[in-house]
């Protein structure tokens, strides 16, 4: 039987909801990742000190843990949850003052995908830089969803050029652009020194024709939406050769059931407890597994300067039937048998 070990896999982009959702999906995640980038996009969004604190505290109580005074006792497992805020211009003091509680800041379009109403209307670069300059001076990363309001399948492509107002004119700026869908983006990345990305493992696997090609399957619906064929070959280029510049960001996003099976379906795709084994088995497919520890781990140190939790994770080629729901949730792949499992994490 093949299998593979991967040591402190991190996941750069994840959402972990809040209550009743958080205390189901954040497990999941803990359970086989060293560590995860947080999203602030909660209702009402994160944006102060108080909330990041009081955020990180209800993702360690749904793991689990207790805390006292200034530690926190940890059960079961070893993982760290990197808090962010959401992109306001804020003021040098205030960045200052959260640095130390914070792995990035993550900017949103108004109304361009879930919770971002609150986000940015206009991409005004005088008004954006007092803060952007702060968070150069800082090494605070500013983490984008970079979408505009065209055509759906043009948005991300469009954005294009925010990223190089923002690269060129912040450049020790590092700029994350988030689970990146088109060839656009992904030639973007060599552009600039200091622009990064994410790519999820289901942008890795499906396109638009999966999505609406046949039967609507809203499962796959998700912002930014599956592109084209070759948008899809030139992510694959990137991460199954662990382009130093990339790294693996999920963006699992979970809804309710009754939120994705309806009219007006919630955006995000729910992968966060088999995304190590689609990986693997889309690695391994393409005679790539020996860059995956570079994609899903190594990467994301180098570029966040970060040192995750110790974890050792070991994946099999054993066949997993991925279950029909978690909790209110249901995944990716519901009901069918993928080729990878988990067999051990230490």
């Amino acid at each position: 039987m093949k299998s593979h070990t991967l040591l402190m896999p991190l996941d750069m982009h994840l959402h972990l909801r809040d209550g009743v959702m958080l205390e189901t999906v954040a497990p999941l995640t803990s359970y086989s990742f060293s560590g995860a980038v947080v999203m602030p996009n909660l209702v009402p969004p994160v944006t102060t000190k108080e909330d990041v604190i009081a955020y990180k505290k209800r993702i360690n109580a749904a793991l689990g843990r207790v805390e006292e005074a200034d530690d926190v006792l940890m059960v079961d497992d070893f993982f760290e949850p990197y808090m962010t805020l959401f992109y306001q211009h804020y003021d040098r003091e205030f960045l200052e003052d959260v640095v130390d509680d914070i792995a990035a800041v993550k900017l949103y379009p108004a109304g361009i995908t879930t919770n971002s109403e609150g986000g940015v209307d206009s991409f005004d670069l005088e008004t954006m830089r007092p803060t952007l300059e702060a968070m150069s001076d800082l090494n605070i990363p500013l983490c984008v969803h970079g979408e505009s309001d065209g055509f759906v399948m043009d948005r991300e492509a469009e954005f294009m050029s925010v990223y190089e107002m923002l690269a060129s004119n912040f450049p020790k700026l590092k700029v994350i652009m988030e689970h990146i869908t088109t060839k656009e983006a992904a030639a973007m990345l060599d552009r600039y020194p200091n622009l990064y990305a994410t790519i999820t493992v289901h942008h890795l696997l499906i396109t638009l024709d999966d999505v609406a090609g046949g039967m609507l399957q809203p499962h796959l619906f998700c912002k930014p939406i599956a592109k084209r064929p070759k948008d899809r070959a030139a992510l694959l280029d990137l991460a199954l050769n662990a382009h130093p510049k990339v790294m693996f960001g999920s963006d699992s996003a979970p809804h309710p059931q009754h939120a994705k099976e309806a009219c007006g379906c919630a955006a995000g795709v729910f992968t966060a407890p088999i995304a190590l084994q689609l990986l693997c088995e889309l690695f391994d497919a393409n005679d790539k597994l020996d860059n995956l520890q570079n994609f899903v781990s190594d990467n994301a140190q180098s570029i966040y300067g970060i040192c995750p939790e110790f974890k050792e994770v070991v994946l099999v080629e054993s066949p997993f039937e991925v279950p029909e729901h978690y909790g209110s949730v249901v995944p990716m792949y519901a009901g069918e048998t993928i080729a990878w499992s988990i067999s051990n994490v230490e």
